[in-house]
């Protein structure tokens, strides 16, 4: 694909993402006309349409939009890191550790929420790094794998035991597992934007070498890669940006899953073009999904990950499908 075709794809996904975003605005319990959005939202004074469209859905859509793109760009990288088709961006334990730290918040009441789901994610996967390079000679794909496999599974254990110790509890930490954006406030995408864009930035700077570690480590080391080294730089960037965005939604399923699929589909493999596609179709994902679930069974909301699975799992059948034909 040369250059100006490139473009021009990626302007008009940017299109309709853009579009998606509009119409995502005019859905809810209110009901507020599309040709009236705009308006609404320039005018100075106060009133109950602007408070809604400006304090309510806006800042809900602007993260949707980044934890899609965030989690559709973490997953791309980790399948290319990992040649793994099936990774997505919860498999060296992101999840579970955010999970964990969402958790122990909730039961200890510390009013910090978001940060400490951002902090166990980091943590569950640096434990997860320490392990899979305990054998010496740094962690190779296979034992991150392995040891993302058993972290997460302990780490998920320990989540399980701490809600039937905690009973009481039971319906808001399930509610936070379940993913979603009801609660999204501008101060939640203030510290959550910033930290998914420095992850997608990151990742696109070491798509290079995410290419040549693709073609595996001999090659990579021929080609005068520090596969060590640039290995863990893609896995601490792509940590940043699931745990950031996990932090702020909750997990969220299929996104980072299926997202680079059908973005390899017109993107090809080469990572500094996968990447924006993919945080595109991601970021278009999750923004319909997130209309769906408010309006489908409004006035009651639906869990986001609830859609995007009933969603992703038929379209990554027939991605598959698709692929074997």
């Amino acid at each position: 694909m040369s250059r100006r075709r490139f473009a021009i794809l990626l302007l008009g996904l940017g299109a309709v993402v853009a579009l998606a975003a509009a119409f995502s605005l005019t859905v809810g319990s209110a009901d507020i006309p599309a040709g009236r959005t705009l308006s609404i939202l320039t005018s100075p004074g106060p009133s109950l349409e602007r408070t809604i469209l400006f304090d309510l859905r806006l800042p809900r859509v602007l993260l949707a939009l980044c934890v899609g793109a965030g989690l559709a760009g973490a997953g791309t990288a980790y399948q290319g890191l990992f040649l793994n088709p099936l990774a997505d961006p919860f498999v060296i334990g992101a999840s579970s550790g955010a999970a964990l730290g969402a958790t122990v918040s909730i039961l200890l009441d510390l009013g910090a929420l978001p940060f400490a789901a951002f902090l166990g994610s980091l943590g569950a996967v640096g434990l997860v790094y320490l392990l899979g390079g305990s054998g010496g000679g740094g962690a190779s794909p296979l034992s991150l794998l392995l040891a993302g496999a058993a972290v997460s599974t302990i780490v998920g254990s320990l989540v399980s035991l701490l809600m039937i110790l905690n009973d009481q509890s039971l319906g808001v930490i399930f509610n936070w597992l379940l993913g979603g954006f009801s609660t999204a406030t501008w101060r939640e995408l203030g510290y959550g934007a910033p930290m998914v864009g420095v992850g997608l930035v990151l990742l696109w700077l070491l798509s290079r070498p995410l290419d040549a570690l693709a073609l595996g480590d001999d090659t990579a080391s021929s080609l005068g890669l520090s596969v060590v080294g640039f290995r863990f730089a893609i896995v601490l960037a792509a940590t940043i940006t699931t745990a950031a965005a996990v932090a702020t939604a909750g997990i969220i399923g299929f996104v980072g899953l299926v997202a680079p699929h059908a973005a390899r589909l017109i993107a090809g493999g080469r990572n500094s073009r996968l990447l924006p596609v993919s945080c595109l179709f991601g970021a278009l994902l999750l923004l319909l999904a997130d209309a769906a679930a408010r309006g489908l069974a409004s006035p009651q909301e639906i869990p986001v990950s609830i859609v995007t699975s009933l969603v992703g799992g038929p379209f990554f059948l027939y991605l598959l499908r698709r692929r074997s034909a």
